[in-house]
């Protein structure tokens, strides 16, 4: 096990991804502002926004039916494989949400330096809480959830 695997709440990931996000559109200001001076920007902010609240809101209710946890930073304590409502379409909403949160961060501050950190937080969560999840779930669960894999994508 890496010494980050588990050790970063996804929350406090979206936090540090958006102050990161803040501070280059900071340092690089002007250089690479986008202007947007038309009305898709806003759209795709509220929509991004919208959808970032709605899938983490869906996935946890959805967990609740299911009397299994939500904390993050103990698959081991998970009752059970959700595959349905939202976990029919990805294996990750709540995580998916939050990249659209970060998503319309980036829009609002519009400026390109913001963008640079999405891929960022994909490839971190997805190496630091997302694989060690799978591996737990996987030693947990065995061929349901290995099948539940298979039908599933990890993010759309």
């Amino acid at each position: 096990m890496n010494s980050l695997e588990l050790k970063i709440p996804p929350l406090i990931l979206v936090v540090i991804i958006a102050a990161d996000m803040w501070l280059l559109s900071w340092i690089f200001g002007s250089w690479l502002e986008l202007g947007w001076h038309f009305v898709t920007p806003a759209l795709l902010l509220w929509l991004s926004v919208g959808v970032g609240i709605l899938l983490p809101m869906l996935g946890v209710l959805e967990f609740r039916k299911h009397k299994t946890t939500v904390n993050p930073m103990q698959p081991k304590e998970s009752a059970s494989v959700v595959q349905s409502g939202v976990y029919r379409f990805t294996r990750n909403p709540m995580y998916l949400g939050f990249f659209f949160l970060l998503l319309g961060f980036a829009l609002w501050l519009g400026n390109f330096a913001a963008f640079i950190m999405l891929p960022v937080y994909l490839w971190f969560l997805t190496r630091f809480q997302i694989i060690p999840e799978e591996r737990i779930l996987l030693d947990n669960f065995g061929k349901p959830y290995a099948d539940y894999m298979q039908q599933v994508r990890r993010w759309v």
